[in-house]
């Protein structure tokens, strides 16, 4: 079995960046089935921009990227939708003025999603019971660690092979972040893979299995989270020990 058939995501070596500016440099990662992975780095290190050349927003400069078996480089957001990628950008992006019910409906827009939306939607309310309590009221009225959680399971109506989670715990209290991050644990531990862009660098390495350090562009750091909690260099520049 290749490494790309191993791994549900497979990014090997690849440039990125906007107009004439590079912002990242030969950068390369893996998820595999059931794993949670974090990307983690200080503000403006790369993070997002990864995400969105996975997404297909932007196209790699160099490298590759694969994803369900197949070499996605260059692919558009709804052909990475369609082969079953979802991904929650950053500021959650709900419609404050309809329903968390109808939010939800939305990640179901695509055929094949609609087929089992009853059944998606059985299973992030066992994931989210609040969703299913607040479900008629209108998503802007609810807190921001909920609207984050609705975001989510709109993501997860999709039927995903994948998620995508980009800074789920900005504008939160500490205490909703570890509300958030428990959720997004819940998410994984169903046996979904996800990749979860975060600044929060002690949150992250509490709930995922593996992690990714950027620095500026560069991949510096990578490793089991447990044994990145103890790095000193993490210690020193993320958890301020």
């Amino acid at each position: 079995m290749t490494e790309q058939a191993a791994n549900v995501l497979s990014v090997k070596n690849v440039d990125l960046g906007y107009g004439s500016l590079k912002v990242v440099f030969g950068a390369s990662l893996t998820v595999s089935a059931g794993e949670l992975v974090g990307l983690i780095g200080g503000n403006g290190s790369g993070k997002s921009t990864i995400l969105r050349a996975i997404s297909g927003m932007i196209k790699p400069w160099k490298g590759t990227i694969h994803f369900a078996g197949q070499e996605v480089s260059g692919r558009k957001p709804y052909e990475m939708a369609r082969l079953g990628l979802a991904h929650v950008p950053m500021g959650r992006q709900l419609f404050g003025n309809m329903t968390v019910h109808d939010n939800l409906l939305l990640g179901a827009s695509l055929p094949s999603a609609r087929e089992h939306r009853d059944e998606n939607l059985e299973k992030v309310h066992t994931l989210f019971p609040d969703l299913e309590t607040y479900a008629r009221e209108k998503a802007a009225q609810l807190s921001g660690g909920q609207q984050q959680m609705v975001a989510i399971a709109r993501a997860l109506m999709l039927g995903p092979k994948m998620l995508l989670l980009d800074e789920p715990s900005l504008g939160l209290s500490p205490l909703l972040v570890k509300d958030v991050m428990a959720a997004i644990r819940r998410v994984a531990d169903t046996g979904m893979p996800i990749l979860l862009v975060e600044q929060n660098v002690k949150q992250v390495l509490q709930v995922s299995d593996r992690a990714y350090v950027l620095e500026n562009g560069y991949q510096v750091l990578d490793g089991p989270s447990h044994a990145l909690q103890d790095n000193e260099m993490i210690k020193k520049a993320y958890l301020g020990l």
